[in-house]
């Protein structure tokens, strides 16, 4: 993907990840963007490692593992912050 792509698809599950988690539903669009493609990397780390599913594209599928990894990602920064 070029980064127009990585940035949108980022926004997106970060977006998704925010409303699903419940914290800080008005992060804002960097935020989102930044917690979606770190969520991307952790979700296709470990889709790959356990389950050998990997981020493909801009699809239904590689949308669901970035946003569990997302999901992940802000568990794991609330335990952190203790917000």
């Amino acid at each position: 993907m070029n980064l127009v792509a990585w940035l949108i698809f980022g926004a997106l599950a970060g977006w998704i990840a925010g409303l699903l988690y419940g914290s800080r539903p008005n992060q804002g669009c960097v935020a989102n963007i930044v917690v979606g493609i770190l969520g991307a990397y952790i979700g296709g780390f470990i889709g790959t490692r356990l389950f050998d599913v990997d981020i493909t594209g801009f699809n239904l599928s590689s949308l669901v593992i970035a946003v569990l990894g997302s999901l992940i990602l802000s568990f794991g920064l609330s335990l952190i912050r203790r917000d």
